[in-house]
């Protein structure tokens, strides 16, 4: 059989600012392009802001949390009336994570605006997101993302300690744990020890700067932390204390076991 010859094609962008990915992606013939653009499109970023969480949205419609969880309300809305089931599952969930809250919708308002109101238990009339602890809203913002009927394969998310009382923070490990176990895959960067507390050794990776380049640390690499945490010891606790940037941490057992240093 003859060999199919291969040809270069040469491809111009209008705009030299956009990505080829995201140009030749949306051609079927670059399945490759394609494909990985979708997969790339599929990943979440998370910045949550509670500035733009607070105030009423404009009625529309929204499937997704965006970046800085500035339409919680309509998602809410969204899965209240689409996905029942899972709605109830980010009610269910907020009551086990914030003792007190009972119940949350979003409610249109005479003017054309959806806000979310929270009912305390304790109370006749529900409060109005505004009129609620940050950290309220942020773990419901969470919840919605974490119970999205459609998630996504990544989710990543920075600081999620900001604004959230420490002792949420082993409850909102166990959220990202049961969102990797449904198929996502969760990257959050973090400088709160009471959150590293929450989760295992091997788990968690961290950058350190040398000769000038930056290089990734994985904790469960050192044998120092294992014995460490073997004895009872909590990783968050072992950050604070300085441990994790102990000189040649790393280091020192791969040579005592025969591997170089590096």
């Amino acid at each position: 059989m003859k060999a199919q010859s291969s040809k270069k094609v040469e491809y111009k962008l209008d705009d030299p600012s956009t990505l080829a990915l995201k140009g030749l992606g949306q051609f079927r013939e670059f399945k490759v392009a394609s494909d990985f653009r979708s997969l790339i499109e599929k990943w979440h970023i998370s910045d949550f802001h509670i500035a733009d969480a607070r105030p009423s949205a404009e009625v529309g419609y929204a499937e997704h949390l965006s970046t800085r969880g500035d339409n919680v309300a309509l998602v809410a809305q969204y899965l209240y009336e689409n996905h029942p089931q899972q709605f109830k599952k980010v009610l269910r969930a907020m009551r086990q994570r914030v003792p007190g809250v009972s119940d949350v919708e979003a409610k249109p308002t005479e003017d054309g605006r959806l806000v979310l109101r929270f009912q305390d238990g304790s109370f006749q009339d529900p409060f109005i997101a505004r009129y609620v602890s940050d950290g309220t809203i942020k773990m419901f913002a969470y919840l919605v993302l974490h119970y999205d009927p459609n998630p996504h394969p990544l989710l990543a998310v920075e600081e999620p300690e900001n604004q959230l009382y420490p002792a949420l923070m082993r409850e909102l490990v166990e959220e990202f744990h049961e969102y990797a176990r449904r198929g996502g895959q969760v990257f959050v960067a973090t400088h709160s020890p009471d959150f590293l507390n929450g989760v295992e050794l091997d788990e968690i990776r961290w950058l350190v700067k040398e000769d000038g380049f930056t290089k990734v640390r994985r904790a469960s690499e050192s044998k120092l932390l294992q014995a460490l945490i073997h004895e009872g010891d909590l990783p968050g606790s072992l950050w604070r204390q300085g441990v994790f940037d102990l000189p040649g941490l790393l280091w020192r057992h791969e040579e005592a076991e025969g591997a170089q240093p590096h």
